[in-house]
């Protein structure tokens, strides 16, 4: 059932299929946080706003459904439910809520064996992926009734565990990296009638405030913000982990695209990478992978097909020694340091220097073949004299 989300819902393409297509941004508050809820998409067609919404979250909220069948798929080796667990652990948010939900369902009646058995399943893999499960919330709900959601259920009178909005009050706010230099991801760039053209995107490092000139990575584009807006009021700064619209002037929309990086044109901007050398573990792909595979790699909010130009080394993804050097290809269950090469202008930055912008997952077919970090970035030089 796709009930629930259609509070956030307001696609029309999503109304026809029932399904969240975009990312969407509400907030809500509890007597602790205040939370912005980003909607990521849950179907397999639109994993690429997934990651583009996963990318930017502090923590997951993983909506399991526990009906027969339901869960059965969602878990099964080509469900989403592996997947997205993955894909967020990957993207570095490395806190889990799981919601256990239709508890109300005909087939399941609240019933605690089943649960018992789904939280089981769910936290051995969750443990693969590299979550600890002791530190992840279990919490059975019905979207739908409203079970165990704000308030205890009479329903699950076997549980004992927080509320969904406990479990979230339970959850840890990230450390910020305020001193490192600007880097916005681009999510949307919207032109505002009588404003002008509005970036959106969450701030991962530095500082934001109206005034400084900003630059997009990859085109070198430069301007002057004119002013920042987050949930609509007006801000003199803003740091990391916000969602913000700043107002620039003299650009065209269609200048900046989802996936761009805005930086301070004074302050180490970000730019475009000729190449890259990353480590990547490869989990799922069919057959093997040689120089010259050129798959799409979804880092930030952006989604580039990328080519292997070489394969430096294997390793053993435990310990990280070297297993074999130049190997001719890697597989599934590889640890490998490998040379990449954008197939068009791209801006990304080392994981040690930019944690946000140096991880990735590399996806072919439809499907999350590997993930990896960047180790270092071969910048483009920038003419600046036109």
């Amino acid at each position: 059932s796709f009930k629930y989300a259609w509070v956030l819902d307001n696609l029309k393409a999503e109304r026809e299929r029932g399904i969240t297509i975009d990312i969407t941004l509400w907030k809500f508050q509890s007597s602790k946080y205040d939370f912005t809820v980003i909607d990521a998409p849950g179907h397999r067609d639109f994993i690429k706003n997934m990651i583009t919404g996963t990318s930017q979250a502090d923590v997951a909220v993983m909506v399991v459904d526990a009906s027969q069948g339901g869960f059965e798929a969602g878990i099964s080796r080509e469900g989403q439910t592996r997947e997205h667990a993955l894909l967020a652990y990957t993207l570095g948010v490395k806190q889990m809520v799981v919601a256990v939900n239709k508890m109300d369902d005909m087939t399941v009646k609240y019933s605690e064996k089943r649960y018992e058995a789904i939280k089981s399943e769910v936290a051995s893999y969750l443990k693969k992926v590299g979550y600890k499960p002791a530190k992840v919330a279990f919490v059975p709900i019905s979207g739908w009734v409203g079970d165990n959601i704000t308030e205890k259920s009479k329903n699950t009178s076997w549980y004992s565990g927080p509320t969904l909005l406990d479990a979230l009050d339970n959850v840890m706010p990230p450390k910020r990296p305020v001193d490192k230099s600007l880097r916005i991801p681009i999510q949307d760039v919207y032109k505002i009638g009588g404003i002008g053209t509005v970036p959106v995107g969450r701030v991962e490092t530095g500082i934001m405030k109206p005034g400084i000139t900003a630059q997009f990575a990859p085109s070198g584009i430069q301007a002057e913000v004119k002013s920042c807006e987050v949930h609509h009021e007006s801000l003199l700064e803003v740091g990391p982990g916000t969602n913000v619209g700043f107002n620039v002037k003299n650009v065209a929309v269609k200048d900046i695209r989802r996936g761009d990086v805005a930086s301070d044109a004074d302050d180490n901007p970000a730019t475009g990478v000729t190449s890259f050398e990353a480590q990547i573990i490869v989990m799922n792909h069919p057959g093997k992978i040689t120089k010259g595979y050129c798959p799409i790699i979804d880092c930030h909010t952006a989604h580039v097909a990328c080519s292997i130009t070489n394969i430096k080394e294997k390793m053993d993804r435990r310990t990280g020694k070297v297993v074999e050097k130049n190997p001719e290809f890697i597989q599934n269950g590889d640890a490998a340091i490998v040379t990449m090469e954008p197939t068009k202008p791209f801006c990304v930055e080392s994981f040690a220097e930019y944690p946000p912008l140096g991880r990735f997952v590399i996806r072919d077919m439809r499907q999350t073949v590997a993930v990896g970090v960047i180790k270092s970035i071969t910048k483009e030089e920038i003419d600046n004299d036109d």
